[in-house]
């Protein structure tokens, strides 16, 4: 049986599947004149609580036609002993790419990992020249979870050039990036922080509303303009009075939807965009690797 969708939400399945269509075409494509390598997850330490995002992230690897290769390495690693693994794969043309999942031990930084993965090797779009080339309008693998979201505005038939976007949240992931984004396809954009004075004066003449803070509701109705468009990046796992969790996003949803003309729901919404966004990436590294006689 079919669930059934609110017709007040912007779900982000169609869009997943139009873009992992694209990429598989792709893939097949450059796969008659070079052998496919594979995509390679590092998971570092427990990953019990990820484990569902990475058989996710296998399942559209599947669907592209890309190998994926799921690696568990133990917790008590050093950090220079996970960078030269890291620098390792750069090094070998049977690895297409890198995803290194989060989080990571407390002891190992995740930016000197991040660093340590080649710019084209890094379908995450995580590696600091990835992060600043998004400023000069240069990107080659963008950051997966911004890309989605631009692409979750873009399902809405909103002009993106001249709307008035806020993002709520300033993280290195998402909210700067897509700032960035935004702004080079002309939008205006403001961003909001836990120093903002007043949140709700900025979102409330908003055309588009992201938010991505990690704080449940933080962004109700009221502090929506009627007919905006809300993409909510956050992703809370909470539990109800009955002692179920359950997994929400930053928007009070329902409420905002009533609202707003499109709302994305969690989980439903960027979600799965992002893991399609990670395997256009992926399309991306294996073309520019030929052009560089990489493979």
């Amino acid at each position: 049986m079919t669930t059934q969708r609110d017709p007040r939400l912007l779900y982000g399945a169609d869009i997943r599947k139009r873009i992992l269509d694209d990429v598989a075409r792709d893939i097949d494509r450059l796969a008659k004149s070079r052998r496919v390598g594979r995509l390679v997850s590092v998971g570092i330490g427990d990953i019990e609580e990820i484990a569902v995002y990475i058989r996710g992230q296998a399942r559209a690897a599947a669907v592209v036609g890309l190998p994926f290769d799921e690696q568990h390495w133990p917790a008590g690693l050093t950090q220079d002993e996970c960078k030269r693994r890291l620098v390792e794969m750069n090094d070998d043309p049977d690895v297409l790419g890198v995803i290194l999942q989060r989080p990571v031990p407390a002891h190992i930084n995740v930016r000197s990992l991040q660093s340590a993965i080649h710019p084209l090797k890094d379908v995450e779009g995580m590696n600091p020249a990835s992060i600043g080339n998004i400023v000069y309008n240069q990107m080659a693998l963008a950051p997966c979870t911004a890309a989605a979201s631009v692409e979750m505005i873009r399902a809405t038939g909103m002009k993106i050039g001249g709307m008035e976007v806020v993002v709520v949240g300033h993280s290195e992931i998402v909210g700067k990036p897509v700032a960035f984004m935004l702004m080079a396809e002309g939008a205006t954009v403001t961003v909001c922080h836990h120093m903002t004075r007043s949140v709700a004066a900025h979102t409330r003449r908003a055309d588009v509303v992201l938010v991505a803070v990690g704080v449940p509701g933080l962004l109700t109705a009221d502090m929506v303009k009627p007919g905006a468009a809300v993409i909510d990046i956050g992703i809370n796992q909470i539990t109800d009075a009955d002692g179920k969790s359950r997994i929400v996003g930053d928007a009070d949803t329902m409420a905002v939807a009533d609202v707003a003309s499109w709302t994305t729901p969690v989980p439903g919404g960027v979600g799965p965009v992002t893991v399609s966004m990670l395997m256009r990436n992926a399309a991306v590294a294996f073309e520019k690797q030929i052009d560089l006689g990489w493979i």
